[in-house]
């Protein structure tokens, strides 16, 4: 997520009032944020759910319907996501 730079500290501060909520879903296994080292107002989510069915519940809870459009303000340019296997 590239995020506008006077928006960047705003996000930090919502991530942090929003993790333990997102943790609290079931299927979650894990979930960091990283901050690329080389431009602050690029981070990245990265979570590891049970199965494609704990993702898609997530996406489809109030939870995500609240911080979805809170978030989304903030982008500096559209976001990607990608749902990746191990290989």
């Amino acid at each position: 997520m590239h995020f506008r730079a006077d928006k960047t500290a705003e996000f930090l501060l919502f991530f942090d009032t929003i993790k333990a909520k997102i943790e609290k879903m079931p299927g979650i296994v894990s979930l960091k944020l990283y901050q690329d080292e080389k431009d602050p107002n690029v981070l990245f989510t990265h979570s590891t759910w049970l199965n494609q069915s704990s993702l898609d519940n997530y996406r489809q809870s109030e939870i995500f319907r609240n911080i979805w459009p809170k978030t989304k303000v903030l982008f500096a340019s559209d976001p990607m996501a990608w749902s990746l296997k191990l290989k």
